[in-house]
């Protein structure tokens, strides 16, 4: 195996890449100990999508967020087949963990996923805010 060598990162030059953040919880708590690190990856990236279906207005009645992922994008991104992929989004909804949530839209047209929060109402509020 041929390595390449790579150079290393100097002043700001770091900032100029896009990054998937993941939650610390969902390494640390051990509620989550049982999902697999490709899933924890998954839900960064649903989460990244987030965003994206908010600047776009993408609720629905009750003022949920909501995003579409089709399969076949999991599938390129995460570099996995069918089967794989779909294990995935199971062990993060609410077959799995509960972290997410598919709805159907029928006619070949992609589900419509809703990204839960990864702590409780309760627990959000305990969180501390950063200072400043």
């Amino acid at each position: 195996m041929q390595h390449t060598k790579f150079d290393y990162f100097y002043g700001e030059e770091s900032e100029q890449f896009s990054f998937f953040r993941i939650p610390r919880q969902l390494i640390s708590d051990g509620q989550f100990r049982q999902v697999s690190m490709e899933a924890k990856l998954l839900y960064g990236m649903l989460l990244d999508r987030m965003e994206l279906s908010r600047k776009s207005g993408w609720y629905d009645e009750q003022g949920r967020v909501y995003i579409y992922y089709p399969l076949e994008e999991i599938m390129e991104n995460m570099n996995c087949a069918h089967g794989k992929a779909t294990k995935l989004l199971v062990e993060l909804d609410t077959n799995g963990v509960g972290l997410i949530e598919r709805i159907k839209q029928g006619l070949g047209r992609p589900a419509k996923i809703y990204v839960k929060k990864f702590v409780s109402g309760e627990d959000f509020m305990k969180t501390p805010k950063p200072a400043g």
